[in-house]
């Protein structure tokens, strides 16, 4: 259809609904032929990279981030429903499922607490994902987002539920337990040796970014008998004329490198990360040189800063990074006996916690032996023929 303005010489071309007449079904279906414009083009995520594996990422447009996922699973069985959030923003969502491997309680759960998210602006996924966790007191994440298409894909396969919001990049799976959040989707496209060891250095790195500091300061301040005599002597020596003890050691730096850090992602790209690298070298140089911290103490924290780059969820390195400097006042008044402490309260909220009725823990506790092909080892493809992970499923057998 065409339309003339008002001078008569404006001529534009409307939107024309097609009309879908299909034989033996009473009515038609009027078909939208708007044009989307999309606000960037798809492009390879930058919170989630990977040598080996897809280039290319969720934006801000729903539909595109819903044609990525369908390129993905042609299944008929994929679900999708769409629906608004926001009294004032009526921002679009999408739930999407298998249906026949994602249970109907998970499902009606996930719609429940959605319906319930009642705000006047969604402004984007993290707000949405703030009104449906379980537990909002809680630093740890239960609910898990990516920029990835082909994880997306692969957790609708494994039951979990997706919800994907207009006007972010981020879409939400859950539920989601905590071995889940230390994996990376690389890992199942390297052979299975590869992916193993490297699950193995995640979780020695996850363990390095929430308690070394921790330990070294409860090593200096009261335990120097379980340090060998020839490393004690050299902390010693190196410590030597620091004016502080090794808590506030220990915490000055480590508010210096949180301080780079969040300055570095502030900054513009092209200069973030060389501020962040120079601005590290030059504080710690600077730092040792006056006799404020020793040489050992910038070593423990750029380890530590190190070893939180290597989780491959960012708001889990976060968590860890809150927690590290409660392990460290643990340390600081109580020694090896406040970190055991601190570490068991962890543990006992972990237990306790919940992602949609899942166990967050699982199969950790509760223990599931055979569920451990796919957690901190990866087993051969040809051994992971059943679904392993958390939730239950409706199909578990994946592969014959």
């Amino acid at each position: 259809m065409w339309g003339r303005g008002k001078g008569g010489d404006n001529i534009k071309a409307l939107p024309i609904p097609i009309l879908l007449v299909i034989d033996g079904v009473k009515g038609l279906i009027v078909l939208g032929t708007k044009e989307i414009k999309h606000e960037r083009s798809v492009e390879e995520p930058e919170s989630e990279v990977v040598i080996r594996g897809p280039r290319d990422g969720f934006n801000e447009n729903l539909r595109t981030n819903i044609s990525l996922i369908r390129r993905r699973l042609r299944d008929p069985n994929l679900v999708i429903q769409i629906g608004q959030l926001g009294r004032r923003s009526k921002r679009d969502f999408a739930i999407m499922y298998i249906k026949g491997i994602t249970t109907q309680d998970l499902i009606d759960e996930v719609r429940y607490r959605v319906a319930c998210a009642d705000v006047d602006d969604m402004a984007e996924s993290g707000t949405l994902e703030q009104l449906i966790e379980d537990d909002v007191l809680s630093p740890f994440p239960q609910v898990q987002q990516t920029e990835r298409p082909d994880k997306a894909s692969s957790a609708l396969t494994n039951g979990q539920v997706v919800l994907l919001l207009d006007g972010t990049p981020y879409v939400l799976i859950m539920p989601v337990t905590f071995h889940l959040l230390l994996k990376s989707p690389e890992d199942y496209y390297e052979r299975w040796q590869i992916g193993s060891v490297i699950r193995f250095l995640r979780y020695g790195a996850a363990f390095m970014a929430l308690f070394l500091p921790s330990l070294y300061v409860a090593m200096v301040s009261y335990h120097q008998g379980m340090i060998p005599t020839p490393l004690a002597l050299s902390i010693a020596g190196a410590r030597e004329g620091v004016p502080f003890p090794a808590f506030v050691e220990a915490l000055l730096m480590e508010f210096s490198i949180e301080l780079l850090r969040e300055a570095g992602i502030r900054l513009p790209s092209t200069i973030g990360q060389t501020i962040g690298i120079v601005g590290g070298l030059v504080i710690g140089d600077a730092a040792v040189r006056a006799g404020l911290v020793s040489p050992i103490m910038v070593i423990v924290v750029a380890l530590t800063a190190i070893a939180s780059f290597a989780i491959p969820a960012y708001n889990v390195g976060i968590t860890f990074r809150l927690l590290r400097f409660v392990l460290m006042a643990a340390a600081a008044t109580m020694g090896l006996y406040g970190i055991i402490m601190v570490y068991i309260l962890i543990n006992i909220h972990l237990v306790g916690l919940r992602s949609f009725g899942s166990y967050y823990l699982s199969p950790f506790a509760p223990y599931r032996f055979l569920h451990w092909l796919d957690v901190v080892l990866r087993a051969p493809m040809p051994l992971m023929r059943m679904r392993t992970t958390e939730p239950r499923t409706l199909n578990d057998k994946k592969q014959d």
